[in-house]
């Protein structure tokens, strides 16, 4: 091909019309150089369009992109470049939240996936998202996530936020646009999940789940019993200070569904998810679902993404996720102090082992609660207390079952014996820990 002829083309790439990257089943087939006097709305499309190449496989797009609207080309309409990017990234998390996806999940997969950069603009791109509406129409449980994330806006607002993300992370704005289209790629093709709470702007604070969690005062007690299991150097004091502790909620539980039997309270049921870090993500699963049932929640298991679903009744909920979070910690420590182990040819036998570990863990702390909430059960108190139980038992399974209509119940198998038993004497000395200092840390 002559020069006159590669100069047409490029001439007429660059002037062909913008298709909209928004589109279902669009597919651009190389990277738009776009004119200097398109809007930030434009090049938001553009923004989009390189993300979507990026998510699928074309990792040279987002180098070429960012190179191309942060170039001379492009240094008189910074602002606008950075307007768009700040409309894209909006746009990104505007379906993102409409697919069921929250603040907490979102950073957690992004964590997981991506690196610290793509983290501190996503923090960033939700604090300015949940701004731009009124706290009255933003549930409860979302702002509450929001504001565990850190997310606030720092910026001045008058200016668009990229340039000044970028001064603050100490990166030049070429890097900044990569970092967006990155983090879009990543967002992008992540599928749909079960709604379980509304997003901001079509809620109400009323529409949080209005049943309250834990008793402060019940709560205290139980950490003063957990702080004295972790101080005592004897770990049969520390087991029974810990069964204590569980055995304390259990009771607190019960005595709450009690009044739920006197006030005639409808009983209602919600979702959490908990996210597991690697390895071993599938076996701590187990531990997770052990003791929901444990605590009258059902759960689903996420292997793809890393996390499990909760459902039941709040407070029981809160009990769940605080004591597997807990025990999750206390299980991996344990799990470790094992050391490596092989096989009398010197074959590597330390996945087996620590995968098997985990399972007996997570029977034997199954049985562990079981005794607890036996105990924290008063027999003459069934007449008014078992109604009320079975319709929440309903109500949780109406709910699990109208979210999860697909899921599947799946086995799973132990191939080490050294490690079954000794995730199962581990199990017997864990302390039953729920304290939020330990889920913090």
């Amino acid at each position: 091909m002559g020069k006159r002829n590669r100069e047409k083309r490029a001439a007429k790439k660059r002037n062909r019309p913008r298709p909209d990257a928004t589109k279902p089943g669009h597919e651009p087939d190389d990277f738009w150089v776009p004119p200097t006097n398109l809007s930030a709305g434009l090049l938001a499309n553009t923004l989009l369009a390189a993300a979507r190449e990026h998510s699928m496989g074309d990792t040279n797009t987002a180098a070429a992109c960012a190179a191309e609207l942060s170039s001379s080309r492009f240094a008189r309409d910074q602002r606008t470049v950075a307007t768009g990017a700040g409309i894209a990234l909006n746009m990104v998390l505007t379906s993102l939240w409409e697919t069921g996806w929250l603040p907490a999940d979102a950073w957690e997969i992004t964590r997981r996936n991506s690196d610290a950069a793509s983290v501190s603009l996503l923090v960033d791109v939700i604090a300015e998202d949940i701004d731009q509406y009124n706290s009255s129409t933003v549930d409860d449980r979302w702002a509450a996530q929001v504001q565990r994330l850190g997310a606030t806006v720092w910026w001045n607002r008058d200016s668009p936020h990229l340039p000044q993300w970028a001064e603050r992370a100490g990166v030049h704005f070429e890097l900044a646009l990569r970092v967006t289209i990155t983090l879009m790629a990543a967002l992008m093709p992540l599928p749909e999940l079960p709604r379980i709470v509304p997003p901001p702007g079509t809620a109400s604070r009323r529409s949080a789940a209005s049943v309250s969690g834990v008793d402060q005062k019940i709560l205290a007690r139980v950490r003063a019993l957990l702080a004295k299991a972790e101080s005592t150097q004897f770990p049969e004091e520390a087991e029974a200070l810990s069964a204590k502790a569980q055995e304390l909620m259990n009771r607190h539980a019960f005595e709450r569904a009690l009044l739920d039997a006197d006030t005639q309270r409808q009983q209602a049921a919600t979702s959490t998810r908990l996210w597991l870090d690697n390895p071993y993500v599938e076996a701590k699963s187990s531990l997770v679902a052990t003791i929901a049932e444990a605590n009258r929640c059902k759960s689903v298991f996420y292997a793809k993404l890393g996390f499990v679903a909760l459902v039941g009744e709040e407070m029981d909920l809160e009990i769940t996720e605080l004591l597997a979070t807990s025990l999750l910690v206390q299980a991996t420590r344990a799990m470790v102090a094992e050391g490596s182990h092989t096989t009398r040819s010197g074959m590597s036998r330390t996945r087996s082992f620590r995968r098997s570990f985990l399972i007996s863990y997570a029977v034997r702390i199954g049985e562990r609660l079981k005794e607890a909430g036996a105990r924290a059960h008063d027999p003459s108190e069934d007449a008014r207390l078992l109604p009320v139980l079975a319709n929440r038992s309903r109500v949780v399974e109406e709910t699990f079952r109208s979210m999860f209509r697909h899921a599947v119940q799946k086995s799973t198998s132990v191939t080490n014996g050294a490690g079954w038993d000794a995730g199962r004497a581990a199990a017997d000395r864990a302390n039953l820990t729920i304290d939020r200092q330990a889920v913090n840390s």
